[in-house]
């Protein structure tokens, strides 16, 4: 289903009858870092905005937005146009993988600032997800805008001009770490490709996402520190390419818990994926590093 049946109030917008939108699992799939759960809501910072997202049963509730910057910003991040349950119909024709999509029944695919996702998913290579959400949070707050909210400061994530006269140093003082070089690196890039220097023209995300899935997969490992799982998760999660299937630690679990054998390679569990699930990969993989990580999956 999607969503039609949206209420506009005065201090918040419903999501009626939400029933394939579940925040905790959307929030906690591992595709994001600036959402914070705050009680029994999620307070996050994206496009500029800070929201907060409460679940009541089916209903899903908006905080702190308009129904201008909802048709423009929200309906699409959170993928609403998308018919979820078809989706999931058509990878539960797979019994073993049944299992995760049945577990993960409210995942939802974020569309996120590609910018931002290239810096983030750099700094995530071989990391936790509290570091990453730390260090990405240190950077908004040493580059980005301040905005209050509830009495909190929130900071959005710095563009590329922002960044571009920090150092390698000031990046590494944020807790990056050695990826500090290939943020730097990275930055300089993007930057100079903007305002048009032709030597980095390769570097234009715009034109990046309109390549096929493999181009673009092949091009973003044209930045520093991108390699192909970190390309895959910033194709799957903010250039629409839903072929993509990063294979993470438990995402490896769970394709030898159902699939395959433990000694096979990462770029083989990638090919054997793709083939399989096509142009719903990157669904699957969503719900299979959820069921795997939740239910703390082991491989003897």
């Amino acid at each position: 289903m999607n969503f039609e049946n949206i209420e506009f109030n005065k201090d918040n917008i419903v999501i009626k009858n939400a029933k394939d939108f579940n925040i905790k699992q959307t929030f906690e799939c591992g595709q994001c870092f600036r959402w914070k759960k705050v009680g029994e809501s999620y307070i996050g910072v994206a496009f500029n905005r800070v929201i907060e997202v409460e679940q009541k049963e089916d209903d899903v509730i908006i905080y702190n937005s308009n129904e201008e910057d909802f048709n423009n910003i929200w309906r699409k991040y959170f993928d609403l146009n998308r018919d979820y349950t078809s989706i999931k119909e058509k990878l539960s024709k797979d019994e073993l993988l049944k299992k995760a999509v049945d577990f993960g029944y409210g995942i939802r695919l974020l569309n996120q600032d590609p910018f931002e996702l290239v810096i983030s998913f750099i700094i995530s290579a071989r990391n936790s997800i509290p570091v990453i959400s730390k260090t990405i949070n240190k950077i908004s707050e040493k580059w980005g805008d301040a905005i209050e909210y509830k009495g909190e400061r929130y900071y959005t994530f710095p563009t590329v001009e922002q960044l571009k006269e920090a150092t390698e140093e000031d990046i590494r003082s944020t807790g990056a770490s050695f990826r500090s070089r290939y943020i730097y690196d990275t930055v300089q890039k993007i930057y100079n490709c903007n305002v048009g220097n032709e030597e980095f023209k390769l570097y234009n995300l715009e034109n990046i996402k309109k390549l096929s899935d493999d181009e673009c997969h092949e091009e973003l490992q044209n930045f520093s520190g991108v390699g192909a799982k970190v390309a895959d998760c910033i194709m799957l999660f903010s250039m629409e390419k839903y072929s993509a299937f990063p294979v993470d630690v438990w995402v490896k679990r769970a394709m030898q818990h159902f699939y395959l054998a433990p000694d096979v390679s990462l770029n083989k569990i990638r090919v054997f994926a793709r083939e399989k699930f096509g142009e719903l990969s990157g669904f699957a993989q969503q719900y299979l590093f959820y069921y795997a990580r939740e239910n703390s999956i082991k491989i003897d």
